[in-house]
Order: structure tokens, then C-alpha cells, then sequence
């Protein structure tokens, strides 16, 4: 049977110089939190490595290394975590969220489709929406600058995803960073125009060269209200507990069915949808 809640936390984080103290911190807050009795932990982009780094010559091996000690942490603690991470496969790197279950298992990868300038340097499109289950409850997930295309989520809510994920590392001038802060970022009009629940896990203050992150990492209901946010400043995790009879999915529903004329648009996508998801998981 599907849980009627889930007791989420986004960790918002400073990348440390190194993979070693970033997976160090990185157990230590799944640990912290599955003692606090959280469901499921959602880490920022890129948490593993940093993402304010030069990613050439990074070794595959290390960070694939450093992403198994990530998944026994989650087995030793029977916590749900969602890491964002480099993950290198038929020779490419990808920009990535993995999903480690309460065992430790990897049940789901998920690779940015929309890349920034600087991440194109370096990383390979996905090709895969992301549709996954969390103790049950359907999830999505997008990356960072995605955020900018409503389809990636409104398609897996469409498929039955309550719950959306988004890690982040905020790259801005201070001047942009101080506009997104207190909220001030859309995300939740996103969790409202779906009606679920929506958790965002960023990095927070100066990320070198001038640059910043506004933090404000937060988790927001399906009727837009922020249930927990952190501020600006500091490394916190924040949590709630989300009432997941609340994240009926209505928009979204109702958007299959009017306008009439589009219904069979929108069927052929879930579809296709559907299919590159089983595609995938038969791999």
C-alpha cells in the first residue's frame, strides 16, 4: 500500500575542495536526517564532486566509488537519498541524479536534458524523462536549469508523479542571486500549476570568480505555501512532512482532457513517455 506521507529533507550544502569531504559530509547529513526519522534526503547537483570545479580529467573510478559509499550510507540507514552527481557511461559524462532506495540500491538515474553553456562543455544530454518511485510514491525529478521547462515536470505528473526533486547549484551574480532569494525563484508556482509537492536541495553563498548562490533551498505544498526554507547564508537541511492526499495531481489531469482537440497529443506523449522509460529500465 502507498504511504499518506512522506517525510522529505533537501540539504543545502558548500561544496568542499574535495570529493572525499564532500561524500564525508555528505553521509553525515544522511545520518543526521534518517535519525530524525526522514523518509528520503535530496541532495544538491552535482553534491559528490562539487559542480564549481573543472570536471576534465576527472577520474570515472573515484566518483563512481565515491557514489557506493553514498548508497551504503543509505542501506545503513534505511533512508531514501537523492544525490546529484557526474556519471560516466559509454565514454560520456553525464550530469546526474541517482536514487538509492532504503537498501541501497540504485533504482533510478536521471540525466540533465537541458544543459547550460558551461555544462555542455563537458557533459552529454540525457534522453530520459524522470518517472521513478519513492517507497511507492511516484516521483520526477529535473536539474538545476531546467527549471525553465515546465514539460519536464508536467509529463511525469501526468504519469502519476506527486513529489518533484530538484537539485540545484546556484551560479549567479550576486545581483541575480539576491532576486531569487526569500523564493523569489517560481518554484512555487510550479508546485501549484501541478498541484504537488515540490523539494529543492541548493548550494548556498559565493561561489568564486564573483559568483553566488542564493540557498533557499525549500520544500513548498501543492497549494503553493513553503513548508520549510532555508535562508542564504548557511549549510541547514531542511524538512516537512508531506500529506501526500494533498498532491492530487488536478491540473495536470485536467490538462489531458481540454482542450479536446489536443487529448490524443497528449496521450501519443505519455506514451512515448512511457516507453523510453521501459526502454531504459530493460538496460
Amino acid at each position: 500500500m502507498k504511504p499518506a506521507k512522506l517525510h522529505v529533507a533537501a540539504a543545502q550544502m558548500k561544496f568542499r575542495p574535495t570529493i572525499r569531504e564532500n561524500v564525508e559530509r555528505i553521509i553525515e547529513l544522511i545520518h543526521s536526517s534518517a535519525r530524525d526519522g526522514v523518509d528520503v534526503i535530496l541532495f544538491p547537483e552535482c553534491a559528490v564532486t562539487g559542480y564549481r570545479r573543472e570536471f576534465k580529467g576527472l577520474e570515472p573510478g573515484s566518483v563512481h566509488r565515491a557514489c557506493a559509499e553514498v548508497a551504503r550510507a543509505a542501506r545503513e540507514m534505511r533512508c531514501n537519498v537523492l544525490v546529484g552527481t557526474p556519471t560516466f557511461r559509454n565514454g560520456k559524462w553525464f550530469n546526474s541524479l541517482l536514487v538509492f532506495d532504503r537498501r541501497g540500491r540504485k533504482i533510478f538515474e536521471y540525466s540533465k536534458i537541458h544543459l547550460t553553456a558551461g555544462d555542455a562543455r563537458v557533459f552529454t544530454r540525457g534522453n530520459l524523462p524522470a518517472f521513478f518511485r519513492i517507497d511507492r510514491v511516484a516521483a520526477a525529478a529535473i536539474i538545476c536549469h531546467e527549471r525553465r521547462y515546465p514539460e519536464l515536470v508536467r509529463l511525469p505528473v501526468m504519469m502519476g508523479a506527486q513529489v518533484v526533486f530538484h537539485p540545484n547549484a546556484g551560479l549567479d551574480s550576486l545581483e541575480v542571486s539576491k532576486t531569487k532569494r526569500r523564493g523569489r525563484d517560481g518554484i512555487a508556482v510550479r508546485a501549484f500549476e501541478n498541484q504537488v509537492y515540490y523539494v529543492f536541495a541548493n548550494t548556498v553563498g559565493p561561489q568564486g570568480d564573483g559568483l553566488w548562490s542564493a540557498g533557499d533551498s525549500k520544500i513548498v505544498a501543492p497549494d503553493s505555501r513553503v513548508l520549510a526554507l532555508a535562508n542564504n547564508r548557511e549549510e541547514m537541511v531542511v524538512q516537512a512532512e508531506l500529506d501526500l492526499t494533498k498532491a492530487g495531481r488536478k491540473y495536470a489531469r485536467e490538462a489531458q482532457d481540454q482542450p479536446a482537440f489536443l487529448r490524443n497529443a497528449w496521450k501519443q506523449m505519455l506514451i512515448a513517455c512511457r516507453r523510453r522509460l521501459r526502454k531504459q529500465a530493460l538496460k
